[in-house]
């Protein structure tokens, strides 16, 4: 039953009230229908363009302290491979974002397709506090220069904000294929459902790699949410933070069966405050995200995430970005709600 069905039935002898709220109910449900069969049947324009070609990614072991120099340095050769690769095909933009990636810490590149990048700011061998960075739609190789200034401004204010003697990393996870903001798979759990098992193998890889008993934060935006909730359970993480979440595909917190500690922020200028919290089965797969992460009946540590928009929970000097720098401090108590 979606989030807007609950509660208590009417109480006349009829239960008019009850009876009242269920076309209401069912509209919503016909609407969200309707509008994701239309994209399903209208291919949208541009979405068969054609991609940039590249080499096969490096296959390495997974990574580990003594070899991570050497992982490295095996993703920033395939990252420059890539480059030329794409340059020599007359994909220039692509060519010159894959030879910028070819000169940082690559825990993972693919140039394939919209591409796959997984990049380390810091010293993942040493740290104490390690910050996940899960992006939403319509991010990739081409795009990647927006999610990394996410990842920036986190890991500039941890590093002046640490405790003596605390290292910090932040570790910018494009793992999967997101959806296009305005295609189908947006609005299902499709993408995410791929997406969990590769989220889940990257735990364990900087479990092994970070310093022992290190503290491990999801920080999981838009779309990302619903990648953190189908990986959530039995994750080794601390905490699982939501930021502008359409729905995590769970009716509450409780349910992501999650010894992490549950997190939700939502700006006042979000437009995904308008998303219809709700979710329906349609064409064999389930639309929608169900209940919404910050309000009350969801569970989840609400906090305050200032006046932004969908796009600003990172932007420097913001309410949001100095909440979860506490956060991922582990300094719980001093975050606003």
């Amino acid at each position: 039953m979606e989030q807007g069905e609950r509660g208590t039935p009417g109480t006349g002898p009829d239960g008019a009230e009850a009876t009242a709220h269920r076309p209401a109910g069912r509209l919503r449900r016909g609407l969200l229908a309707t509008l994701v069969a239309a994209a399903v049947a209208v291919p949208l324009a541009g979405a068969a363009r054609p991609q940039a070609p590249a080499p096969p990614p490096a296959q390495l072991p997974p990574p580990a302290v003594a070899g991570l120099g050497a992982t490295y340095a095996a993703h920033r050769a395939n990252a420059a491979e890539a480059a030329r690769t794409a340059a020599g095909h007359g994909y220039r933009d692509r060519g010159a974002v894959e030879r910028t990636l070819a000169a940082r810490q690559l825990l993972y590149f693919d140039g394939r397709g919209a591409g796959l990048v997984t990049e380390v700011l810091g010293d993942l061998a040493h740290a104490d506090r390690v910050a996940v960075l899960v992006p939403g739609s319509d991010t990739g190789i081409d795009t990647y220069g927006r999610f990394r200034a996410t990842a920036v401004a986190l890991h500039q204010r941890l590093t002046r904000e640490a405790p003596a003697g605390v290292r910090t990393a932040v570790v910018a996870w494009l793992g999967y294929e997101t959806p296009g903001t305005l295609s189908p798979s947006v609005a299902t759990t499709g993408r995410a459902e791929e997406a969990a098992p590769e989220l889940r193998a990257l735990v364990k890889d900087l479990r092994s790699v970070a310093a022992p008993r290190a503290r491990v934060s999801l920080l999981c935006h838009s779309y990302g949410s619903v990648v953190c909730a189908r990986a959530a359970a039995g994750l080794d993480v601390d905490d699982l933070v939501f930021l502008g979440s359409p729905g995590t595909g769970a009716d509450t917190a409780a349910d992501l069966r999650t010894r992490a500690r549950v997190w939700a922020a939502r700006g006042a200028g979000d437009w995904v405050e308008h998303v219809p919290h709700l979710d329906a089965g349609l064409f064999g797969t389930t639309v929608g995200f169900g209940a919404d992460p910050v309000s009350q009946e969801y569970g989840a540590h609400v906090f305050a995430a200032g006046d932004g928009g969908h796009s600003d929970y990172f932007a420097p000097g913001s309410l949001s970005l100095a909440n979860l720098t506490r956060i991922v401090l582990g300094h719980t108590q001093e975050v606003t709600r």
